[in-house]
């Protein structure tokens, strides 16, 4: 038996129901062998991953009708997968990455909760190097800015695995650091996409924050 307590919900998005285990609340933790802690996601932090977040669902109903054709996507951070699972209905080319130890699990379990076949999944931290993962079209993510170094790393985790023609989706929930995030991209090449995130309607799922949209084209 694992040491966390789960629940399963049914989230809707646009026309589709999607059927979501996710952890009971924020007081869960189990780490008992260490894992977490050595990939360094403090006690505090170990529950993020496993819970249904208003800027992840506000992803999610982006992603239901962003044109995708011909897009590879990566979702970073996907924890678990709701956006994921509304590029994996649409049949997109979709790869996720997270960094915690029980992300690919719960993962797992939503995609056969919804009968979908699994998703490429790679498990990593933004500071590392990996060749494995490949580039993308498309990139994206929701409430990644926790920690005041996260938007350096994310800035340069996303330049290592952009194509030379890329777009790049981050819902951020107003945690104060999308200012040096936005400042980063610019300096890895990256432009600010203002118009067409500003004409973006906030849904309910997300009462405050900023849909961040960055592009970069080849020479």
């Amino acid at each position: 038996m694992p040491g966390y307590k789960v629940k399963y919900e049914t989230i809707a998005i646009g026309s589709d129901d999607y059927h979501i285990r996710s952890l009971l609340d924020r007081q869960q933790y189990s780490d008992k062998d260490g894992e977490a802690e050595r990939a360094g996601i403090p006690a505090a932090m170990w529950p993020i991953f496993g819970l249904v977040w208003p800027a992840g669902v506000y992803l999610a109903e982006i992603m239901a009708t962003f044109p995708l054709k011909g897009r590879r996507i990566l979702e970073i951070g996907c924890g678990i997968g709701l956006a994921s699972l509304v590029l994996q209905r649409r049949t997109a080319d979709i790869t996720c990455t997270d960094l915690h130890p029980l992300t690919e699990n719960f993962l797992a379990e939503n995609l056969a909760l919804n009968q979908m076949t699994a998703l490429p999944f790679h498990r990593g931290s933004w500071a590392q190097t990996m060749p494995e993962l490949g580039k993308f079209d498309l990139i994206i993510g929701s409430d990644l800015l926790y920690e005041p170094d996260h938007p350096q790393l994310l800035a340069g985790f996303i330049d290592r695995h952009a194509n030379d023609n890329v777009e790049v989706i981050v819902i951020d929930p107003g945690r104060g650091n999308h200012g040096k995030f936005s400042q980063a991209m610019v300096r890895f090449g990256f432009r600010q996409e203002r118009a067409w995130s500003d004409q973006q309607p906030i849904r309910a799922t997300l009462k405050k924050g900023h849909l961040l949209n960055y592009q970069r084209s080849a020479a």
